[in-house]
């Protein structure tokens, strides 16, 4: 049965529309100008009532033979296997460079990792480096601070042997006084000269103890001050030296910070060949699709030239079985009927092209 709103008419309106384009009236071309409507063979049925009614004559089309179906026929193979033997071939072009894609992408990731592995590595290593420099700058500070003190204290002790100076002046100016009341009572009274004199050198003999204990002590202050002073160079030799390794580890630091920023780049680098593998990638991808694409297209192609062929088998069959039913009444017409002489000629003649 036909579909809602395909009738005779219709399919009669549609053919008469691509026979006045130019185009063969075939079963699909009818369907597209009804708008892709209406049972294939629903169409065919009404196209064969309405040739039966065409009085014109058959196209060349529905004349076509079956050498002409069987050459369309291999044409149509060929076209098959050069089409899938094409996309074969790009389908395997595109496997190979995309495996080689993803084998560089693949190395390149690699790569970076092992990068960013190095770079944390010298990140910590010059981690450790900055704090053993805190520590030793640490250290110089209390050795500074140390020596200051140490300053201090000599400065300290000269100022106490300044004093013991002054008090051994005082001590001599103080015997110069006590001899000069010695002489001067020895006149008066020759028994507390006795006295003032075993006082005084009592005094004295104290004072000459009391003298050597100073310079002793004075020696041994500048033992100690000597040591001192040794002590000091010896620490402004190590704060030289704790000078000169700042200056190395200084150094190290800003050859680490420009092997940072070489390999800053170098990641950033790595991040653009990965950026435009990716875009080669999503391009082989496109094309891919394309491929794909054109395969739909020619398996669509192939369908439609299938149709054709068949539509083009049913007609050829068509055509013979009227051609048959055609040739039955003229035989059946000459056992039953005498032709005349006259019109024996032009009855051949008129059935001729029919063959």
């Amino acid at each position: 049965m036909a579909r809602g709103g395909i009738n005779k008419a219709v399919v009669q309106k549609a053919r008469q529309a691509l026979l006045a384009k130019g185009l063969h009236p075939s079963i699909d071309a009818v369907r597209v100008e009804l708008g892709n409507t209406g049972s294939k063979t629903t169409i065919s049925r009404y196209l064969k009532e309405i040739e039966s009614f065409d009085p014109r004559p058959l196209s060349s089309r529905e004349r076509m033979s079956e050498e002409l179906a069987a050459m369309v026929e291999s044409l149509l193979d060929r076209l098959m296997e050069e089409g899938d033997e094409s996309i074969a071939q790009a389908g395997a072009a595109f496997d190979l460079q995309r495996s080689g894609f993803e084998a560089q992408v693949a190395n390149l990731q690699s790569e970076l990792t092992s990068a960013r592995r190095q770079l944390d590595a010298q990140q910590a290593a010059i981690e450790v480096q900055t704090a053993e420099l805190q520590t030793n700058l640490s250290s110089l500070q209390s050795e500074l601070t140390r020596n200051a003190g140490l300053s201090q204290r000599c400065s300290d002790l000269e100022a106490q042997v300044g004093d013991r100076d002054k008090q051994i002046q005082s001590l001599e100016e103080k015997h110069v006084h006590a001899r000069g009341a010695l002489e001067h009572y020895r006149e008066s009274v020759k028994e507390q000269r006795d006295q003032d004199q075993r006082r005084h050198e009592t005094q004295l003999h104290q004072a000459h103890v009391e003298q050597r204990k100073l310079q002793e002590t004075l020696v041994l202050k500048q033992d100690d001050l000597t040591r001192l002073n040794r002590d000091n160079e010896r620490l402004l030799g190590e704060s030289r030296q704790q000078v000169k390794t700042l200056h190395v580890h200084e150094k190290r630091i800003q050859t680490l910070t420009e092997e940072i920023q070489s390999l800053k780049l170098a990641e950033a680098k790595f991040a653009g060949v990965t950026e435009q593998l990716q875009e080669q990638i999503s391009t082989l991808r496109l094309d891919a699709r394309a491929f794909n694409e054109a395969a739909a297209l020619s398996n669509e192609r192939e369908l439609e030239l299938r149709l054709q062929l068949v539509s083009a088998q049913s007609e050829n069959e068509q055509l013979r079985r009227d051609q048959a039913i055609e040739v039955e009444p003229v035989e059946n017409g000459g056992s039953t009927t005498a032709t005349p002489a006259s019109e024996t000629p032009r009855t051949k003649h008129s059935r001729t092209p029919r063959k």
